[in-house]
Parts: C-alpha cells; structure tokens; sequence
C-alpha cells in the first residue's frame, strides 16, 4: 500500500487546526505549521462566541452613512489611520456595495448555509479529544439602551427569524433577572438562546492540537518566508529553517493569508481589522451567558481566565503598532454598562482579524494551482470546524457538506 498523501497546513490559529484535524480524520499525513503554537496569534484574544445567528454581512444597509460619524467619534467602535485608507479604498468599496439589500440578503443564505454546521462540526472534534466541555451553549443577551436603538436593529431581527432563529424580545427588568450587573441603563433586550460561547479560546485551539499530534500530526514551529513554484505540482513552502513539500498545501493564516494567497496567484480583498480587548481575573461580577451592547459595539464573555470585554474595529494594516488608548475606549463602554465592575490589574491585547468586505469566509481551491486550497477571512472563531470540514472534504475530491462557491477566493 501506498503512503498516505502528505498536506501542509500554513497556520495554526483556530481554522488552521481544524483544519488540519479534519484532514488527518480522512487519512492525510498532516503537518500543521506556524510561526507561533496553536492558537497563540488571533485565535487567543478573541470574543469566544459561536455567533450561529448572525446570518447578516457587517455592511447592512445604511452603513455608508453612518461610517463618516463613526470615524469621527472616539467613543464609536471604527478607527482607521488615515495613511492606511489609500489601501484599504477598494476593500471599504466592496463593503460599501454589500450593504445593498438584495446583496445583504445573499450573504444571509451563505452564511446560514455554514451556521447550520457549527456546533456539530466542533463536537465531532472536542468529543475525540474528550474537551466537550469547552464548549457551552448558554446563549446570548443583546442589549439596547433605548426603544430606538432596539428599532435600528430590526432589519436583523427580521432577518434572524426569516432564518429559523429563535429571538426573544426582553424589558430591560428581564435582561436585569437574567444578568444582575447590567447598568438600569438597558431598556431593552434580545435573547439568543441557539448561541454558544468557549469558556477559553486558547486552550480550545491547544487541546485539538495536541489530540492532533498525539494522533499522529506534526506541529512545526516556524515562520513561512514564501513559496516556489513547481510546474506541475503544488508549491514549495519555505520557512525560516528550509522548505517543505507536500502534495496539497492549505493557507490558513489568518490577516497574514492574503500576502500568501498573493504569492500564489491571487489577489483578494482582505484587512486586518484590529480588535481590542481587555480581560479581568477578578472583576467584582459575572455572567452566566455572553452580552452583547448594540449601543456599545462591545462584547461582554465570562470566560476561565476572567471576565473579557472586547470591541473597535480599528484598520491600520497588519504592521502597524498597536493603539491601546482604543482598548480604553473598551474599557469606558465596559464600565458605563456594568457600574460594579472592577477593572483593577486588566490586561490588554490587540488582534489582527481577517476581514473580507462581504463578511464570507474565503474556503476555495486555487483557480491557480488545484493543489493549493485556502481557508481564511474568518472574523472569529466561529466558522473554523466546519471550515475545516469543508477543505478536508474538498481535499479528497469527494462534494462537500455544503456548495462552497460563495465562498471563492476570486470572487471579489
């Protein structure tokens, strides 16, 4: 018998991983690398929610008009360098003409065609590693602070229950019989039971890891410097330590995956839109689910380490150095909505988050090379099973769960 075919993964975020689990559950010899351990980039800071109700892009309708304020305000979540807009042009372009309803609308079938798989996708893989519990599924309290602000966000309510999703309307008293340490403030509220949220990003991403590994995979820490072509074949990866080859090779890298997916003979539309957060050991309260402030633009989730509070989109660029006056921003919201929290000792981070202008994930083989296949664009831990999934079936050859075309990397 032959050997089993080889698969590079580039990336070992979240997607990465899963990315490399699935492959290995269909037989390949998987080897998962990257400049960082699993999980130690993006994929640690995140909010760690499993949003499976957000069947709607970023660029809702109307949001044209709402960027130039935003911009403008310190307190709002949206901060750009201006230096930086020049580059970013065609990606807010894009954005801009998938704010169009009917667009709105398609994206909405998308990406519930990949919701639909969420959950299930990660309990085959926390199941095998015996790590189930990582995983809760308590769901989530979206508050607003005025009947106004509730009536801003009907279009995605509607859109929420076109959808199957179940959406519950609360009093701002009954968000406060659910979750005690929210300010009077809240008038209103939506409440997501289908949600979930991991009580700790990274060390979800490190135990499917090491299952990976003690299954078998090999994990290499270091840093991907380019590729060369091979005529026919798939690419030589080179890192910093020499060059590796395979008979597939994944881009999994997260913001980093669109200077590599260049690399390779495609160029897309992706930015690093930086978040923020801020996590806190002893906060003074906690949560039993996550909390989500529409007026706030910030996300509440109590987690193993502590309480984190995430928020901003800030685009700068991947190399730009951080901005942490913005994680204060964060922590300004945090306070005004819960007035008993204790921010003593919060730690602040920052991550680059790939972003695509259509908020679809980029899961597609190369129109360049069929032996090169790319998961990235994922703006959040979400979608990163059934990502993964989904490449380790297409990997084979074999049709897949569900129709990837939306998802096309030459899309844009």
């Amino acid at each position: 018998m032959s050997a089993p075919a080889r698969v590079l993964v580039v990336g070992a975020g979240i997607v990465g991983t899963c990315c490399a689990v699935y492959l290995q559950r269909e037989g390949f010899r998987v080897t998962l690398i990257d400049r960082d351990g699993p999980g130690e980039g993006c994929s640690s800071g995140n909010a760690g929610n499993f949003s499976v109700g957000s069947v709607f892009p970023q660029s809702m309708p109307g949001i044209w008009r709402k960027v130039p304020g935003m911009l403008m305000d310190p307190l709002l979540p949206l901060s750009i360098r201006w230096r930086h807009l020049p580059a970013a042009l065609p990606w807010f372009t894009h954005f801009t003409m998938n704010s169009r309803r009917r667009r709105v609308e398609e994206i909405g079938l998308a990406l519930k065609a990949l919701y639909g798989h969420v959950l299930d996708a990660y309990d085959a893989l926390l199941k095998s590693a015996g790590a189930q519990d990582l995983i809760v599924c308590r769901g989530r309290l979206t508050t607003y602070e005025s009947e106004l602000s509730l009536q801003k966000d009907a279009y995605a309510l509607e859109l929420r229950r076109r959808h199957g999703i179940d959406v519950q309307i609360l009093s701002g008293d009954e968000a406060r019989k659910m979750e005690p340490a929210l300010t009077p403030l809240v008038k209103r509220a939506a409440f997501l039971p289908a949600y979930a949220h991991t009580v700790n990003p990274l060390r979800l991403t490190q135990v499917l890891a090491e299952q990976f590994v003690r299954d078998g995979g090999t994990v290499l820490r270091e840093t991907v410097r380019g590729f060369e072509a091979k005529d026919p074949g798939p690419p030589r990866v080179l890192t910093d330590t020499g060059g590796h080859d395979a008979e597939q090779v994944v881009i999994a890298a997260g913001a980093y995956s669109g200077r590599m997916a260049a690399q390779l003979g495609s160029r897309v539309l992706l930015e690093a839109e930086r978040g923020y957060h801020l996590s806190m050991s002893d906060p003074g309260v906690t949560f039993t689910r996550t909390i989500m402030s529409s007026d706030r633009f910030i996300t509440i989730t109590q987690m193993e380490p502590g309480l984190r509070v995430s928020g901003i989109s800030e685009f700068s660029g991947l190399d730009a150095p951080p901005r942490y006056r913005l994680a204060d921003v964060v922590l300004k919201h945090a306070r005004d909505l819960i007035p008993d929290l204790n921010p003593a000792g919060a730690s602040r981070w920052m991550g680059n988050r790939p972003s695509t202008p259509d908020s679809l994930p980029i899961i597609s083989r190369s129109p360049h090379n069929p032996n090169v296949l790319f998961a990235f664009g994922h703006f959040g831990l979400t979608l990163g099973a059934i990502s993964g999934k989904l490449i380790a079936e297409m990997a084979t050859g074999r049709p897949t769960t569900i129709d990837t075309t939306p998802y096309r990397v030459d899309r844009f």
